[in-house]
């Protein structure tokens, strides 16, 4: 793509959008030029458009986003497939197992929820499609980053969720290669003290890793250790099911 093609104002609107997260939900000019790389002038004028259309709110020093916001990422959930068809398949599982069950897909170094269906809350933040976590210390993030070359894993630092969280990147790259080998992932508490989780990839018709399906649940109910055999034959019959139908 020639770069006389590329909109460069737009690009840099897009990264200071990115900059809020639900960590930095509210902030000044300087915080997002800092975040986004933006010269302090430029950040400015992409808030002050931000704000002026909408999808922004401006208090005279600090910005939040509105949930004008939402429509960018509706609009790419809506037209997406695969989220229409996983949300039938994971109620009926979770009915199935009385067990909340969801399925991602890979952006970067986080995994961005596209379906869900809870039967109850089995972490302390509500998980909702849209929703994003860490991919090296969750169970769905791993099967995903196992499909990937090692050099394109964990290029950001490995932050700590947990005490139980992996953070050295050799001993990540050691457990992505066990995921790929046994097809699945499992997750003892990582991502979030209590929690528990197995995952497998899904796959396109040409093999293809697309996202992923899993099962959460409180350690109170299981152990990490037994979630393989109660859990892993239901995941796989969809991973079967689902790669018939995904092109």
């Amino acid at each position: 793509m020639a770069q006389r093609d590329i909109m460069s104002g737009l690009a840099k609107g897009l990264a200071a959008i990115e900059t809020f997260t639900a960590d930095t939900p509210r902030q000044s000019i300087a915080q997002v030029a800092t975040a986004s790389g933006l010269d302090r002038a430029t950040a400015r004028r992409c808030l002050l458009t931000l704000a002026h259309l909408g999808f922004a709110d401006y208090d005279g020093k600090f910005f939040t986003l509105t949930p004008r916001i939402m429509r960018l990422g509706t609009a790419c959930l809506a037209t997406m497939p695969l989220p229409q068809i996983m949300q039938p398949m994971l109620d009926r599982l979770s009915d199935d197992l009385g067990q909340s069950t969801s399925a991602s897909i890979l952006d970067g170094d986080e995994i961005v929820y596209i379906a869900r269906a809870a039967q109850r809350k089995v972490m302390s933040i509500s998980l909702t499609p849209g929703s994003r976590l860490p991919a090296h210390c969750t169970s769905m993030g791993r099967v995903m980053l196992s499909a990937l070359p090692e050099d394109q894993v964990a290029r950001a630092p490995l932050a700590a969720r947990t005490p139980r969280t992996i953070t050295d990147r050799a001993a990540l790259l050691a457990e992505l290669a066990r995921v790929r080998s046994q097809g699945y992932a499992v997750i003892d508490q990582e991502v979030e003290l209590g929690l528990i989780s197995i995952a497998v990839p899904l796959y396109d018709a040409r093999s293809r890793v697309v996202a992923a399906l899993n099962i959460g649940l409180s350690s109170h109910h299981a152990d990490a250790g037994q979630l393989a055999e109660l859990y892993l034959d239901k995941l796989t019959a969809i991973q079967s099911e689902l790669r018939k139908v995904l092109i």
